[in-house]
């Protein structure tokens, strides 16, 4: 049973804003202006500027909304372009000097705004469970022994790199870091990786793994890694074997469709419990 009365959701670019809407039945739908990219016209919504808070805190309120769900990519905005609403400008200091720190720290001051006008702030997974990567492989193919050599090390550079709240991805082949995500995502990342010549992976046999799990000290309910099926596209196109992400601390975008796609490929996709990681 939800924990709530009425779910707002404010909805990014991608897929997963509009997966949550249809799992939570009438849901108000904040877009945020020029970056929700999916079709909200059978929902009860407004549409609003980034740095409109609010605005966004008000229209909830008046539909009703007990609890908010953040969905979707939001790039870092120019803040010199931004036009603020007074609530907005308020924060706009302080969302600054958590921008200096860090996207974990502008997510943050996000959360603490909307529980501080006493919205229940909840986790893209708690509308739909089955978002949670499960246990063990997805499809057909598994990781072979070189590739879990490569998963360890992409998963101890992501955990290694948390305190400089760089990304929740890296690319390993064959022990050789290809590629780690920063500011431009994992989308971009894994193209870097695919104009590599095939000996930075190995050969010309599929190998490397894209790794994906959570930064140490990460706010989870905004910012659970994600793939879906063209992040699968996108590590074939890289020469890549497989994608491993952390179970029960990613979200997979239309698991099925993900499996479907990874078995076509040729690619495995795995979830990995921490202990295995840890294994020598």
């Amino acid at each position: 049973m939800a924990r709530w009365r009425k779910l707002g959701i404010i909805a990014g670019a991608g897929a997963l804003p509009r997966r949550l809407a249809e799992a939570a039945g009438a849901p108000f739908v904040v877009r945020i202006a020029g970056v929700a990219d999916a079709d909200f016209a059978d929902f009860s919504g407004e549409e609003c500027g980034i740095a409109e808070v609010g605005r966004i805190i008000r229209s909830m309120r008046d539909a009703g909304c007990d609890a908010v769900v953040l969905a979707g990519v939001v790039r870092r905005p120019d803040f010199t372009k931004l036009r603020p609403d007074w609530r907005g400008a308020a924060l706009l200091p302080l969302v600054i000097a958590a921008a200096a720190k860090g996207d974990g720290a502008l997510l943050g001051v996000l959360v603490e705004t909307l529980e501080a006008e006493g919205f229940l702030v909840v986790g893209a997974e708690e509308v739909l469970a089955d978002l949670l990567a499960p246990s063990g492989r997805l499809g057909a193919l598994g990781p072979s022994a070189e590739n879990w050599a490569d998963i360890r090390k992409a998963a101890a550079i992501i955990e290694a790199l948390g305190p400089f709240d760089v990304g929740q991805a890296a690319v390993v082949a064959s022990g050789h870091t290809l590629g780690i995500e920063a500011a431009e995502g994992t989308d971009r990342m894994l193209e870097r990786c695919a104009l590599l010549p095939a000996s930075a992976r190995g050969g010309d046999r599929r190998n490397g793994v894209l790794v994906k799990r959570p930064k140490p000290g990460q706010e989870l309910r905004v910012d659970l890694p994600t793939i879906g099926v063209e992040t699968v596209r996108r590590a074939a196109d890289a020469g890549l074997a497989g994608i491993a992400v952390e179970a029960g601390a990613a979200l997979l975008i239309d698991r099925d469709a993900v499996r479907r796609e990874a078995d076509a490929r040729g690619l495995f996709v795995y979830g990995f419990a921490r202990a295995e990681i840890k294994a020598t």
